[in-house]
């Protein structure tokens, strides 16, 4: 660490320490969200929660009803669905830093309204709903700052470290519910749970306005010293920021967003229609985002984490809330190897396997408790028990970090914010659905529900292998440029490279050093260098070709 450079070495590359500390502070915005879906499973079950909120039934007692119950769990994500579409506004607006500041304070109003409630149950859900708002808006805006901030060599972990902090904002909601279930009768109980999140809030709010702003979307509105500061600071040389990394950085970013800038911001109906920028696979990119993002939840982790603790207490175990931290751990441990295979095995490969491993296990659930019920047969729970740990922990190292990962990185700066929300909007809804139809489906169909994941497991294999490509080790610029490639099939998209590199990891340097000297580091300049040199090879499948 030289006079000045204040960077560690990742991947051969020189990686800022304030760009590490703003994946650590963002990524607060993942553990609200696995915070505030893991509670709400136990709050169900409190004795105290269930006397205020629940119904009177027939025989005197009170119990949740099957439609409230499922308002209770489902609303807040359709508060997080709008919160999310409004995150492409809000960022766009004032910037990636403030707009998750405001994320933050309406989550902190949800909760207060929560905390407050008495005894109205619409109170309680209205407070939810509130705070859904302000978890949406973060998860459109975390992704998104992190992969525009962070250097490609730690891209993919750092956003992946996003669901890692949901897996422990579920955990630590698990263990919560664990130690004050002791005093359930008491309103204090779920009033600590609800408030605490509060108090997990505010490093973010407060911290991510000590972070550098978003270095292309400084960019997009032509403040480009303020960008390549920014990329000074993210590679830990703000008193260098003429390095040669960090131009390397800039020019590349430069390149990309002067041709963008021309073309203007894009709009909502251009992520449907592709016009009037005609985008190459504009339209393809929006609906890849959206179906990525809606089968992440209907893979099924959220059956277990939204009722699990009362599907298991159905299923005739003692304790389903130690079952339920039982499952919190395994998606939290499980989630480390999968920072480790983002970077080295990229986005495709694992995204595949795992969506086929996850359907097995689930596929195994479903038949063990239809077959032999485990209120009958004491190892059927044991099995299925089992079953789920091995699902989640596929979840946990795929399909859970990696989905995010996707749609940071998917997108090109024009409708980047507008496309992500709508990607994110379709992880709520399928949140949504999840969380409303899950009592339903209980009541009536029971442990079959699990037959439909496994369907919707091998129908995310299907769209993983043929429709999205693999974006490890690329820049965002180069991404966009990827998916620009006319006839790249995504099957074969590991093997591209591109223009100016020797390999993903390698820069031609005489390359740019053709393109500066025929007039700048804008598209004319690549194009220019194309006229002089040919078209721009890549290579699939291991063999080099034009």
């Amino acid at each position: 660490m030289g006079l000045g450079k204040l960077s560690i070495r990742v991947n051969g590359a020189d990686c800022g320490i304030e760009a590490i500390m703003l994946g650590a502070v963002t990524s607060i915005g993942g553990f609200l969200f696995g915070y505030d879906t893991g509670q709400i499973s136990g709050l169900l079950l409190f004795t105290d929660f269930i006397d205020r909120f629940g119904q009177t039934q027939p025989d005197g007692t009170k119990a949740f009803d099957t439609i409230n119950s499922s308002l209770l769990v489902s609303l807040m994500s359709i508060g997080t669905l709008i919160g999310a579409l409004s995150g492409a506004y809000t960022a766009d607006w004032w910037g990636r830093r403030r707009s998750l500041s405001f994320g933050v304070a309406i989550f902190i109003v949800g909760n207060i309204i929560q905390i407050t409630s008495m005894r109205s149950w619409v109170h309680m859900m209205m407070g939810r709903f509130i705070a859904g708002l302000g978890v949406g808006n973060l998860s459109v805006g975390v992704p998104m700052f992190q992969s525009e901030c962070c250097p490609r060599e730690i891209r993919g972990a750092v956003v992946a470290s996003y669901q890692l902090m949901i897996t422990i904002g579920i955990l630590v909601s698990n263990s919560i519910n664990y130690g004050v279930r002791s005093f359930q009768e008491d309103d204090a109980s779920w009033r600590i749970v609800i408030g605490l999140g509060i108090a997990f809030s505010l490093p973010l709010g407060i911290g991510i306005l000590f972070s550098p702003e978003s270095p292309r979307w400084l960019a997009g509105k032509n403040r480009w010293e303020d960008s390549r500061m920014a990329l000074a600071r993210l590679r830990g040389m703000k008193h260098d920021p003429h390095n040669k990394l960090v131009m390397a950085d800039f020019e590349e970013m430069q390149a990309s967003i002067e041709e963008q800038n021309l073309a203007g911001q894009g709009t909502w109906l251009e992520c449907f229609t592709g016009k009037p920028s005609m985008i190459p696979k504009l339209v393809y990119r929006t609906l890849l985002g959206c179906s990525i993002h809606f089968l992440q939840q209907w893979t099924g982790v959220n059956y277990f984490f939204y009722y699990g603790a009362t599907i298991f207490k159905s299923a005739g175990i003692q304790d389903p809330i130690m079952v339920q931290l039982i499952l919190g751990a395994v998606n939290v441990v499980m989630t480390f190897p999968g920072l480790y295979i983002v970077e080295r095995l990229g986005r495709r490969t694992p995204m595949f396997y795992g969506a086929l491993w996850q359907a097995t296990w689930l596929l195994i659930f479903a038949a063990v408790g239809v077959a032999r019920p485990p209120t009958e047969y004491t190892s059927s729970g044991i099995v299925m028990i089992v079953a789920a740990c091995m699902f989640i922990a596929s979840f946990a190292m795929t399909w859970g970090p990696f989905a995010w990962v996707v749609i940071g990185e998917t997108f090109p700066l024009r409708t980047r914010a507008k496309q992500a929300s709508l990607a994110t909007a379709g992880n709520w809804l399928g949140n949504f659905l999840i969380g409303f139809l899950t009592p339903f489906a209980n009541d009536g169909i029971g442990y079959a529900f699990g037959f439909i994941f496994f369907g919707c497991n091998l129908a995310a294999a299907i769209i993983v292998w043929f429709f999205m490509y693999e974006t490890k080790s690329l820049s965002l610029e180069n991404v966009d440029t990827m998916y620009q490639e006319p006839g790249l099939k995504a099957w074969r998209s590991s093997g591209w490279v591109p223009p100016g590199y020797l390999d993903r990891n390698t820069r031609d340097e005489a390359y740019w050093q053709r393109r500066a000297s025929v007039g700048g580091t804008g598209g004319v300049a690549a194009r220019e260098v194309e006229k002089l040199e040919g078209p721009v090879k890549y290579e699939s499948e291991g063999a080099r070709s034009a």
